[in-house]
């Protein structure tokens, strides 16, 4: 697929820049232009290296802009829908997207209106760093909702990238947001609790890290390859109440409640591996310790 002669990017943040770098750097598109509140631009290599083009303020789009990109927080896209519909009707066949993960394109009605397809797409990744999230992008998987053109036009993006497409209804974002969160914003403290935890065994909390991430990676390994339930490991999968019940006195507070719930979800995904009388004593236990 050909890459799209011209796309603009409003947002100068982490995903923003993340995605442009991206898109620039697999020639998904021919130009780029950022759009920012700030007189001069962030500190990025698109702008370092000449690869993007950056406005201060909200410029109307051109005549060849197929893809206008709203990287904003959710609560300003409503009033940024509002603002670039200002500026006009769309260019031919133009689509504006926002990056949201949880909302529906019913935010962009305003667009819509001035003859814009709308269109969500959220990439399916951690992005902590506007450089190092466009090394994340590519391969990565894009959740798209939309009309045909925007679907379309996400569908050349994703080519570009080697990306593959999760289509998500409008209505369904939210669950699918949920779950991203959870796969990814839940893990870091489940990491810091297990490294408070081993600072109970002794171990200094900055070791804590180092000393699990090869087991983290592991285990992530062992999912993508075996699948969810047959790569758990330990002693609830085992059906081994007494190193659970020697587990839960060795904690305490919050950190035994976590264990608690997270150890049920073990124990639901190990039914019918564990002997079933073993892995209800554990639950019992699971259950007296999590109240």
């Amino acid at each position: 697929m050909s890459a799209i002669p011209h796309a603009i990017i409003v947002g100068p943040g982490r995903v923003g820049l993340s995605l442009g770098y991206a898109m620039v750097r697999h020639d998904a598109v021919s130009a780029l232009t950022v759009c920012g509140r700030r007189p001069e631009p962030p500190s990025h290599p698109l702008f370092v290296q000449g690869l993007a083009r950056y406005e201060f303020g909200l410029m109307r789009p051109d005549p060849d802009t197929a893809a206008v990109f709203l990287a904003v927080p959710d609560h300003v896209l409503p009033e940024l829908a509002h603002a670039l519909a200002g500026h006009g009707k769309a260019p031919e066949g133009c689509v504006a997207f926002h990056l949201s993960g949880a909302l529906s394109t019913d935010v962009l009605a305003p667009l819509n209106a001035q003859s814009y397809g709308v269109g969500a797409l959220h990439p399916l990744q951690a992005i902590a760093h506007s450089v190092s999230g466009a090394d994340r992008i590519p391969g990565s998987y894009l959740a798209v909702t939309g009309g045909p053109e925007a679907v379309a036009v996400a569908r050349r993006i994703a080519a570009a990238l080697d990306s593959p497409i999760l289509t998500v209804p409008a209505a369904r974002r939210p669950a699918y947001h949920a779950a991203a969160v959870m796969a990814s914003n839940f893990l870091p403290p489940l990491v810091d609790a297990a490294c408070r935890i081993l600072e109970r065994a002794g171990i200094p909390f900055d070791e804590g890290l180092p000393a699990l991430a090869p087991l983290i990676r592991g285990t992530l390994d062992n999912i993508e390859e075996h699948g969810i339930a047959e790569s758990l490991t330990g002693p609830i999968t085992r059906g081994d109440a007494e190193t659970v019940a020697l587990h839960l006195r060795a904690l305490e507070g919050s950190d035994r409640v976590l264990y608690s719930v997270l150890g049920r979800e073990v124990a639901r995904l190990a039914a019918g591996r564990a002997p079933e009388e073993a892995l209800q004593e554990i639950l019992d236990l699971l259950d007296a310790e999590g109240r």
